[in-house]
């Protein structure tokens, strides 16, 4: 017994070994981030940034003067992401590995002539994170991974951790996929400019969020600015950190309030043949500043605010879904996705011409707005009392 014992714990051990297919970290090649382009000759030119973490040995990881970057960018051209990968590789002594790539940022011109073959490549292949953050840049995406970052290690950090703080639009592979899916076909991506930063090298740029980007069947079609951005989030309930400045009718100066809870809901309505959308709207805000010349700590002048407030945001959501209505088209909201399901006959007869129904949707904004605390001071900073409005 004792013999046989012993025979199946070898012939486990032999089983169960487990160290044959082994990759060692020095010898592969850390993916931060990934940037794709439409070169001259057609063709896509794909641009990686790779960590280096030899950098960091004996210091504290922060680019100083004189010290060694912390990454470095590759590009290669190929008629698809799959040969321009494989080029690239050719050009790294160490295996490229993707695990750990956070961001993929598409070129403008790319995006004008569609990205929909790309993320199809990302989302097949087994490595890509579905929880990668997406964008479009303002110009060539390879010069953002070449940008210096002043307080992150490289560029790809930075735009990784503005997604992070939701400050704007923060869309990953799996909501790209979802959006470009839907019934409507329509998609919204963050944008990413490169402001130039006096504290870096000569030339040094940061990148930044300023905008985003609306995609058609996977075509560029448009941009937003920042405040339409935000007329959007609060349409799809994706605003959860922002601070909204009012005034109000007939009061001297601006009060800032930060949002702390919001929600949004979606009920499509058809009635004797005419289709509408309802949004209804509830959130919840703190007084941050009052910079008018209102004593807030009276219910009916809080109330002047709240209207304020309510209105602001009004506007906000009424301009955005306009010019997505009428200049772009393209149903970003999901509001085919709220009537497919609720009135799925109705909606297969205009599905291949949702486009137009779209722009002819009617839409009603219900929106209430409340002030919950309006500051431990109850008189505006900074004003004299005897000017302080109490009534």
């Amino acid at each position: 017994m004792i013999k046989r014992y012993c025979l199946i714990i070898v012939v486990c051990s032999l089983v169960l070994s487990g160290c044959w297919d082994r990759i060692e970290v020095n010898d592969v090649a850390i993916v931060t981030a990934a940037a794709i382009d439409k070169s001259k000759d057609k063709e896509i030119e794909l641009s990686v940034q790779v960590f280096i973490p030899r950098s960091l040995n004996g210091g504290s990881g922060i680019q100083g003067s004189g010290q060694k970057s912390l990454s470095l960018v590759r590009s290669a051209k190929g008629v698809t992401i799959a040969d321009a990968m494989s080029r690239i590789q050719m050009e790294i002594p160490r295996m490229i590995f993707w695990g750990h790539c956070k961001v993929y940022i598409y070129g403008e011109d790319l995006a004008k002539e569609g990205i929909s073959d790309l993320v199809d490549y990302l989302a097949r292949h087994p490595v890509p994170r579905n929880r990668a953050f997406m964008y479009v840049s303002k110009g060539k995406a390879a010069e953002v991974l070449k940008a210096v970052s002043e307080l992150e290690r490289d560029s790809a950090e930075t735009v990784r951790a503005l997604s992070g703080l939701h400050v704007g639009m923060a869309v990953t592979l799996v909501d790209l996929m979802q959006m470009l899916m839907s019934p409507a076909k329509a998609a919204i991506l963050p944008m990413i400019g490169l402001m130039p930063m006096p504290s870096t090298p000569p030339g040094g740029e940061n990148p930044y969020l300023f905008g985003s980007a609306i995609l058609k069947s996977g075509k560029l079609v448009g941009q937003l600015t920042e405040r339409a951005t935000r007329g959007a989030m609060w349409v799809r309930n994706e605003i959860t950190s922002s601070t909204v400045t009012v005034k109000a009718k007939n009061v001297k100066g601006f009060v800032s309030l930060n949002p702390i809870r919001e929600v949004t809901e979606l009920i499509p309505v058809i009635e004797e043949g005419k289709w509408k959308m309802v949004v209804k709207v509830s959130t919840e805000g703190d007084l941050i500043q009052n910079g008018s010349n209102l004593d807030l700590s009276n219910p009916e002048l809080l109330r002047i605010m709240q209207v304020a407030l309510r209105k602001d945001i009004e506007a906000r959501m009424r301009g955005t879904i306009h010019l997505l209505q009428h200049d772009m088209k393209a149903d970003i909201f999901g509001f085919a996705t709220q009537f497919h399901r609720k009135y799925p006959k109705e909606f297969a007869k205009v599905k291949d011409r949702w486009g137009e129904v779209f722009a002819s949707l009617d839409v009603d904004l219900q929106v209430a707005s409340s002030i919950r605390r309006p500051g431990l001071v109850t008189i505006p900073g900074g004003i004299p009392e005897a000017e302080v409005r109490q009534k």
